[in-house]
C-alpha cells in the first residue's frame, strides 16, 4: 500500500525523523486556515500516490494565508498522472542549502535490501540514474545486522554526503532504516532530504509503501487505507479480505495464486484479441481457499462489474482439491440465489490438478445455468473471450 505524503510524515516523526510541521487541508478554506496558524510563507504540496507533483504544478509557495487559498484552490481537482488531488499539504517554507537523496528498499533481484543515495536530491531517481549512475551510491544491506549508526555512516560516505553534515545525515539514515523495519515497508523514500540554512538535515518529503502482507502485524495500518480513491469494487472486495484489481476489459477472472492468475490475464487478452479486443476485468486471486462464502463474495463483486460479459473459473487443485473448488462454486451459485442476485452471466470453468474429475462430475451433476466446463486453459479464454464477445 502506498501512502499519501503526510502519512509517510506521520511514520517518519514516530521514529524520529526530522521533519517540517503540516496540515492536510481539504478546501481553499482550510488551506487559508492551516497557513494562518503554520504563518507564511508556505507551501502548498498536492497529496497524490505518484511523482512528478512539482512538475504537473501540484507544488506552489505562498505568500500569504489568502495566496495559501486561491494556490490549493487551482491545485484541488488537479489530475496528476491519473490521479485526482483531493487534499493539499501546507507546510512551512524551508530555506534549502542542499538536497540529497536517500532510500532503503526491499531488492527483488538480489534478494535483500538495498539503500540508495545521492547529494544530487530533487531529481527523479530514474533521471540520476540515467545521467549520473556515478552519483548515485547503491549499498547492500544485510538483513541480519540491518543499518546501525555505522552501517549509516558508510552510505552517507558511499554517497559522498559533506563532511560537515555526515553525522546528522547518518543519525537521520539510520532512523529512515528504523522505520523501514518497524512498519514492515517494501521502500521509504526520501527525495529531497535537504539541508537547510542552518545545517539542519530535514525530510521535506516522505514516499512509504508499506507490505499489506504484514498488516496482521500492524492494526494501525488500516486506518492508512484511502477508501474514498479507491474504486468501488476494490474496496468491497478489500472488505471481504479479496485480493482484487479492477481493469479495463469485459471477461472476469477468478484463480487461486497470484501466478496462475497472471497467466490467465495473458491468456485471456491474447484470445481477446481474436474476439475484437476483448480484455480481462480484473485480477481476482482466491488462494489457497474455495469455500462457498469466498466464492460467492468472489462471483458477486465480479458481477457487480457492469463491464463483465462473461467470467473464467481457473483453478490448479493443489492443497485445496479440485471437488471443494467445484463444491465451492455450487454452493456459491446457491447462496446468491438466496440473497436474490443470482448468477446471470456465462461462467466458464477449468478445473486441473487434485482430484479434478471429480470436480467437473460434482459441477455435470450439479447443472448450474449459464456453466461451461472446459479443459485447457487456452480453450477456457477462447470461450470466455468468445462469449464476451458475443454479449451472451
Amino acid at each position: 500500500m502506498d501512502l499519501y505524503e503526510y502519512q509517510a510524515r506521520e511514520l517518519f516523526t514516530a521514529h524520529g525523523v526530522p521533519v517540517l510541521p503540516g496540515i492536510v487541508a481539504g478546501t481553499p478554506a482550510e488551506a487559508r486556515a492551516a497557513a494562518e496558524l503554520i504563518g507564511p510563507p508556505v507551501v502548498v504540496k498536492a497529496q497524490v500516490k505518484t511523482g512528478g507533483r512539482g512538475k504537473a504544478g501540484g507544488v506552489k509557495l505562498a505568500a500569504t494565508p489568502h495566496e495559501a487559498a486561491s494556490t490549493a484552490r487551482a491545485i484541488l481537482g488537479m489530475d496528476i498522472r491519473g490521479h485526482t488531488v483531493r487534499r493539499v499539504l501546507i507546510s512551512p517554507a524551508c530555506e534549502i542549502a542542499e538536497e540529497y537523496y536517500v532510500s532503503f528498499l526491499l531488492d527483488r533481484a538480489s534478494r535483500t535490501f538495498l539503500a540508495m543515495a545521492s547529494t544530487e536530491g530533487g531529481m527523479e531517481i530514474e533521471q540520476i540514474a540515467a545521467e549520473k549512475p556515478e552519483a548515485l551510491a547503491k549499498v547492500p544491506i544485510d538483513p541480519a545486522t540491518g543499518v546501525d549508526e555505522a552501517a549509516a555512516r558508510a552510505i552517507v560516505t558511499a554517497a559522498r554526503f559533506p563532511a560537515e553534515i555526515a553525522e546528522a545525515a547518518a543519525g537521520t539514515i539510520a532512523r529512515l532504516w528504523e522505520t523501514f523495519v518497524a512498519e514492515d515497508a517494501l521502500l521509504v523514500e526520501v527525495n529531497p532530504l535537504v539541508r537547510d540554512r542552518d545545517n539542519r538535515i530535514i525530510a521535506l518529503d516522505a514516499k512509504v509503501t508499506l507490505d499489506d502482507n504484514a498488516r496482521f502485524r500492524h492494526t494501525g495500518h488500516a486506518a492508512l487505507t484511502d477508501t474514498a480513491a479507491m474504486d468501488p469494487l476494490e474496496a468491497r472486495a478489500n472488505e471481504k479480505h479479496l485480493n482484487y484489481v479492477k481493469l479495463d476489459g469485459q471477461v472476469g477472472i477468478i484463480g487461486n495464486g497470484a501466478g496462475l492468475v497472471m497467466s490467465t490475464l495473458d491468456v485471456v487478452a491474447n484470445a481477446g484479441d481474436r474476439h475484437g479486443g476483448v480484455k480481462p476485468a480484473n485480477f481476482l486471486d482466491i488462494g489457497g481457499g474455495a469455500s462457498a462464502d469466498v466464492m460467492a463474495n468472489g462471483l458477486g463483486i465480479i458481477l457487480s462489474d457492469p463491464d463483465v460479459r462473461s467470467v473464467l473459473v481457473n483453478v490448479f487443485g493443489g492443497i485445496t482439491a479440485c471437488d471443494a473448488v467445484a463444491d465451492g462454486i455450487v454452493r456459491a451459485f446457491r447462496l446468491l440465489e438466496s440473497r436474490g442476485d443470482p448468477v446471470n452471466r456465462p461462467v466458464v470453468v477449468r478445473l486441473d490438478g487434485n482430484n479434478a474429475e471429480l470436480g467437473r462430475a460434482i459441477l455435470n451433476h450439479a447443472d448450474l445455468p449459464g456453466v461451461r466446463q472446459v479443459d485447457s486453459m487456452d480453450s477456457a479464454a477462447e470461450a470466455a473471450a468468445g462469449l464476451a464477445a458475443a454479449g451472451v
